[in-house]
Protein backbone atom coordinates (compact mmCIF):
# COMPACT_ATOMS: atom_id res chain seq x y z
CA UNK A 1 0.00 0.00 0.00
CA UNK A 2 1.16 3.26 -1.05
CA UNK A 3 1.00 6.28 1.91
CA UNK A 4 -0.09 9.66 1.33
CA UNK A 5 2.36 11.77 1.86
CA UNK A 6 2.01 13.49 5.15
CA UNK A 7 2.92 17.08 3.59
CA UNK A 8 0.44 17.23 0.63
CA UNK A 9 -3.19 17.83 0.21
CA UNK A 10 -3.16 16.09 -3.09
CA UNK A 11 -5.46 13.16 -3.00
CA UNK A 12 -3.70 10.95 -5.59
CA UNK A 13 -0.41 12.21 -3.66
CA UNK A 14 1.96 9.28 -2.89
CA UNK A 15 5.41 9.23 -1.37
CA UNK A 16 7.21 7.81 -4.76
CA UNK A 17 6.19 11.22 -7.40
CA UNK A 18 3.45 13.96 -6.48
CA UNK A 19 3.87 17.06 -8.58
CA UNK A 20 1.78 18.85 -5.66
CA UNK A 21 3.92 17.77 -3.40
CA UNK A 22 6.62 20.09 -5.64
CA UNK A 23 3.99 23.12 -4.95
CA UNK A 24 5.00 24.32 -1.24
CA UNK A 25 2.24 27.03 -1.69
CA UNK A 26 -0.60 24.06 -2.15
CA UNK A 27 -0.21 22.56 1.29
CA UNK A 28 0.58 23.82 4.78
CA UNK A 29 1.15 21.01 6.64
CA UNK A 30 3.89 20.26 8.80
CA UNK A 31 6.28 17.22 7.50
CA UNK A 32 5.98 14.19 9.79
CA UNK A 33 9.37 13.26 10.77
CA UNK A 34 11.05 11.49 8.32
CA UNK A 35 11.95 8.05 10.82
CA UNK A 36 8.12 8.01 10.95
CA UNK A 37 4.90 6.62 9.24
CA UNK A 38 1.31 8.25 10.60
CA UNK A 39 -1.11 5.90 8.63
CA UNK A 40 -4.40 7.80 10.26
CA UNK A 41 -4.70 10.60 12.16
CA UNK A 42 -7.61 11.46 14.16
CA UNK A 43 -8.30 14.61 16.23
CA UNK A 44 -10.53 14.65 19.46
CA UNK A 45 -12.09 18.31 20.15
CA UNK A 46 -14.57 19.48 22.17
CA UNK A 47 -16.37 23.08 22.25
CA UNK A 48 -15.34 23.88 25.94
CA UNK A 49 -13.55 22.64 28.65
CA UNK A 50 -14.30 19.79 31.16
CA UNK A 51 -16.65 17.57 29.07
CA UNK A 52 -13.59 14.72 28.95
CA UNK A 53 -12.44 14.92 25.64
CA UNK A 54 -9.07 13.64 27.17
CA UNK A 55 -10.60 10.92 28.45
CA UNK A 56 -12.64 10.27 24.95
CA UNK A 57 -9.20 10.74 23.50
CA UNK A 58 -7.30 8.32 26.20
CA UNK A 59 -10.40 5.39 25.69
CA UNK A 60 -10.31 5.62 21.67
CA UNK A 61 -6.94 4.80 21.66
CA UNK A 62 -6.53 2.00 24.24
CA UNK A 63 -9.74 0.23 22.37
CA UNK A 64 -7.93 0.71 19.07
CA UNK A 65 -5.29 -0.93 20.54
CA UNK A 66 -6.84 -3.58 21.82
CA UNK A 67 -8.01 -4.32 18.24
CA UNK A 68 -4.42 -4.44 17.43
CA UNK A 69 -3.40 -1.56 15.84
CA UNK A 70 -0.04 0.30 16.70
CA UNK A 71 -1.44 3.87 18.23
CA UNK A 72 -0.01 7.00 19.47
CA UNK A 73 -1.12 9.73 21.68
CA UNK A 74 -0.11 13.11 21.03
CA UNK A 75 -1.34 15.65 23.57
CA UNK A 76 -1.57 18.72 21.96
CA UNK A 77 -3.85 20.52 25.15
CA UNK A 78 -0.58 22.25 25.79
CA UNK A 79 -1.75 24.43 28.98
CA UNK A 80 -4.24 21.75 30.64
CA UNK A 81 -2.36 18.00 30.02
CA UNK A 82 -3.95 14.96 31.74
CA UNK A 83 -2.90 12.24 29.16
CA UNK A 84 0.36 10.95 30.58
CA UNK A 85 -1.41 11.28 34.86
CA UNK A 86 -4.18 8.99 33.17
CA UNK A 87 -1.86 6.61 31.79
CA UNK A 88 0.61 6.38 34.87
CA UNK A 89 3.37 7.76 32.81
CA UNK A 90 5.95 9.93 34.79
CA UNK A 91 9.37 9.07 33.04
CA UNK A 92 10.47 12.06 31.31
CA UNK A 93 10.66 12.28 27.18
CA UNK A 94 14.51 11.71 25.80
CA UNK A 95 16.14 12.72 22.61
CA UNK A 96 18.32 11.23 19.56
CA UNK A 97 19.86 12.20 16.53
CA UNK A 98 16.81 11.27 14.92
CA UNK A 99 14.25 12.82 16.96
CA UNK A 100 12.55 13.24 20.49
CA UNK A 101 11.39 9.79 21.83
CA UNK A 102 7.48 9.46 23.05
CA UNK A 103 7.17 7.84 26.17
CA UNK A 104 5.66 4.47 26.53
CA UNK A 105 2.91 2.88 28.45
CA UNK A 106 3.02 -0.19 30.38
CA UNK A 107 1.33 -1.82 27.43
CA UNK A 108 3.76 0.12 24.76
CA UNK A 109 1.19 2.78 23.67
CA UNK A 110 3.44 6.00 22.55
CA UNK A 111 2.60 9.21 24.43
CA UNK A 112 4.36 12.79 23.94
CA UNK A 113 3.04 15.85 26.09
CA UNK A 114 4.48 18.51 27.41
CA UNK A 115 4.07 17.01 31.32
CA UNK A 116 7.05 14.97 29.84
CA UNK A 117 9.72 17.65 29.05
CA UNK A 118 8.61 19.79 32.34
CA UNK A 119 10.54 19.38 35.00
CA UNK A 120 7.49 19.17 37.45
CA UNK A 121 4.12 18.08 36.24
CA UNK A 122 3.10 20.77 37.86
CA UNK A 123 4.61 23.38 36.60
CA UNK A 124 2.45 25.99 35.38
CA UNK A 125 2.77 26.97 31.38
CA UNK A 126 2.42 30.45 30.70
CA UNK A 127 3.34 30.53 27.16
CA UNK A 128 2.06 32.81 24.79
CA UNK A 129 0.26 31.53 21.64
CA UNK A 130 2.43 31.38 19.07
CA UNK A 131 5.00 29.41 21.06
CA UNK A 132 2.18 26.78 21.81
CA UNK A 133 1.47 26.26 18.59
CA UNK A 134 4.58 25.77 17.83
CA UNK A 135 5.14 23.05 20.75
CA UNK A 136 2.53 21.63 18.88
CA UNK A 137 3.96 21.47 15.64
CA UNK A 138 7.17 20.24 17.31
CA UNK A 139 5.25 16.99 18.44
CA UNK A 140 4.48 16.41 14.99
CA UNK A 141 7.72 17.41 13.31
CA UNK A 142 10.31 16.10 15.86
CA UNK A 143 9.02 13.23 18.00
CA UNK A 144 10.15 9.84 16.58
CA UNK A 145 6.69 8.12 16.15
CA UNK A 146 8.29 5.15 14.51
CA UNK A 147 5.27 3.22 12.44
CA UNK A 148 2.04 3.92 13.53
CA UNK A 149 -1.82 2.69 12.35
CA UNK A 150 -3.68 5.28 14.29
CA UNK A 151 -1.80 8.76 16.02
CA UNK A 152 -5.04 9.94 18.18
CA UNK A 153 -4.46 14.14 19.07
CA UNK A 154 -5.82 15.09 22.08
CA UNK A 155 -6.60 18.89 21.47
CA UNK A 156 -7.22 21.49 23.90
CA UNK A 157 -10.94 22.86 24.21
CA UNK A 158 -12.66 26.05 22.28
CA UNK A 159 -11.43 27.56 18.85
CA UNK A 160 -8.51 29.63 19.40
CA UNK A 161 -5.36 29.96 18.08
CA UNK A 162 -3.79 25.84 19.03
CA UNK A 163 -7.06 24.26 17.45
CA UNK A 164 -6.48 26.15 14.37
CA UNK A 165 -2.79 25.38 14.55
CA UNK A 166 -3.74 22.01 14.17
CA UNK A 167 -6.34 21.70 11.60
CA UNK A 168 -3.92 23.71 9.64
CA UNK A 169 -0.78 22.12 10.14
CA UNK A 170 -1.00 18.76 10.49
CA UNK A 171 -3.07 16.16 8.30
CA UNK A 172 -6.50 15.07 10.18
CA UNK A 173 -8.34 12.62 8.37
CA UNK A 174 -11.01 13.26 11.08
CA UNK A 175 -12.46 14.60 14.14
CA UNK A 176 -14.47 13.40 16.83
CA UNK A 177 -16.44 16.13 18.75
CA UNK A 178 -16.90 15.51 22.73
CA UNK A 179 -20.07 16.91 24.18
CA UNK A 180 -21.97 16.74 27.93
CA UNK A 181 -25.72 17.18 28.22
CA UNK A 182 -25.96 20.41 29.74
CA UNK A 183 -28.28 22.82 28.14
CA UNK A 184 -25.77 25.27 26.28
CA UNK A 185 -24.68 21.93 24.32
CA UNK A 186 -26.22 22.53 20.98
CA UNK A 187 -24.08 26.27 20.67
CA UNK A 188 -21.03 25.23 21.88
CA UNK A 189 -20.99 21.98 19.87
CA UNK A 190 -22.24 24.00 16.45
CA UNK A 191 -19.24 26.20 16.85
CA UNK A 192 -16.68 23.37 16.94
CA UNK A 193 -18.77 21.61 14.37
CA UNK A 194 -18.87 25.33 11.83
CA UNK A 195 -14.98 25.44 12.68
CA UNK A 196 -14.28 21.96 10.96
CA UNK A 197 -16.48 22.39 8.32
CA UNK A 198 -15.22 25.76 7.38
CA UNK A 199 -11.13 24.03 7.41
CA UNK A 200 -12.54 20.95 5.75
CA UNK A 201 -12.13 18.55 8.13
CA UNK A 202 -14.15 15.37 8.15
CA UNK A 203 -16.08 15.24 11.34
CA UNK A 204 -16.56 11.47 12.38
CA UNK A 205 -18.82 12.14 14.83
CA UNK A 206 -20.11 13.37 18.26
CA UNK A 207 -19.77 11.58 21.64
CA UNK A 208 -21.60 12.63 24.69
CA UNK A 209 -19.49 11.87 27.98
CA UNK A 210 -21.46 12.18 31.44
CA UNK A 211 -24.90 11.35 29.86
CA UNK A 212 -25.82 9.53 32.85
CA UNK A 213 -24.95 7.83 36.10
CA UNK A 214 -26.73 4.36 36.50
CA UNK A 215 -28.35 3.45 39.92
CA UNK A 216 -26.28 0.34 41.64
CA UNK A 217 -29.07 -0.93 43.36
CA UNK A 218 -31.72 -0.69 40.59
CA UNK A 219 -29.71 -0.14 37.26
CA UNK A 220 -31.88 2.51 36.13
CA UNK A 221 -30.78 5.70 34.20
CA UNK A 222 -30.73 8.97 36.04
CA UNK A 223 -30.09 12.00 33.64
CA UNK A 224 -28.36 13.81 36.23
CA UNK A 225 -27.80 17.13 33.63
CA UNK A 226 -31.57 17.00 32.16
CA UNK A 227 -32.61 15.04 29.04
CA UNK A 228 -29.76 15.71 26.38
CA UNK A 229 -29.97 17.65 23.76
CA UNK A 230 -27.55 16.00 21.42
CA UNK A 231 -29.90 14.00 19.70
CA UNK A 232 -31.20 17.53 18.48
CA UNK A 233 -27.62 18.95 17.05
CA UNK A 234 -27.29 14.91 15.31
CA UNK A 235 -30.71 15.38 13.79
CA UNK A 236 -30.26 19.44 12.26
CA UNK A 237 -26.09 18.63 11.11
CA UNK A 238 -26.60 15.66 10.04
CA UNK A 239 -23.35 14.07 12.51
CA UNK A 240 -24.05 10.54 13.67
CA UNK A 241 -23.67 10.18 17.62
CA UNK A 242 -21.16 7.44 18.06
CA UNK A 243 -21.58 6.86 21.66
CA UNK A 244 -22.87 7.53 25.46
CA UNK A 245 -20.54 7.26 28.24
CA UNK A 246 -21.93 7.14 32.19
CA UNK A 247 -20.86 8.75 34.70
CA UNK A 248 -18.94 5.94 36.88
CA UNK A 249 -16.63 5.91 40.18
CA UNK A 250 -14.79 2.52 38.86
CA UNK A 251 -13.32 4.86 35.85
CA UNK A 252 -12.34 7.98 37.75
CA UNK A 253 -10.34 5.65 40.49
CA UNK A 254 -8.33 4.17 37.48
CA UNK A 255 -7.96 7.56 35.97
CA UNK A 256 -6.88 8.89 39.38
CA UNK A 257 -4.36 6.04 39.68
CA UNK A 258 -3.05 5.94 36.18
CA UNK A 259 -4.48 2.42 35.71
CA UNK A 260 -6.18 3.46 32.30
CA UNK A 261 -5.16 0.64 30.57
CA UNK A 262 -7.18 -1.76 32.77
CA UNK A 263 -10.38 0.00 32.00
CA UNK A 264 -12.62 -2.26 29.75
CA UNK A 265 -16.33 -1.08 28.35
CA UNK A 266 -18.15 -1.08 25.47
CA UNK A 267 -19.16 2.62 25.68
CA UNK A 268 -17.22 3.76 21.99
CA UNK A 269 -17.50 0.34 20.18
CA UNK A 270 -19.35 2.75 17.27
CA UNK A 271 -16.66 5.09 17.13
CA UNK A 272 -14.06 2.13 17.60
CA UNK A 273 -15.92 0.98 13.78
CA UNK A 274 -16.17 4.45 12.48
CA UNK A 275 -12.51 5.15 12.73
CA UNK A 276 -11.63 1.47 12.15
CA UNK A 277 -13.56 2.13 8.79
CA UNK A 278 -10.86 4.88 7.83
CA UNK A 279 -8.16 2.70 7.73
CA UNK A 280 -9.97 -0.10 5.60
CA UNK A 281 -11.27 2.50 2.97
CA UNK A 282 -7.71 3.06 1.60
Amino acid sequence: MQEKSKGCQDSGCTKESCSGCEKSNQHPFEPLNGNSTVKKVIGVVSGKGGVGKSFVTAMMSVLMQRKGYQVGILDADITGPSIPKMFGVTEKAMGSQQGILPQLTKRKMKLMSVNLILDKEDTPVIWRGPILASTVKQFWTDVLWGDLDYLFIDMPPGTGDVPLTVFQSIPLDGIIIVTSPQDLVSMIVKKALHMAQMMNIPVLGFVENMSYVKCPDCGKEIHIFGKSKLDEVSDATGVPILGRIPIDMNITELVNEGRFEEFVADYLCDAAKVVENILREE
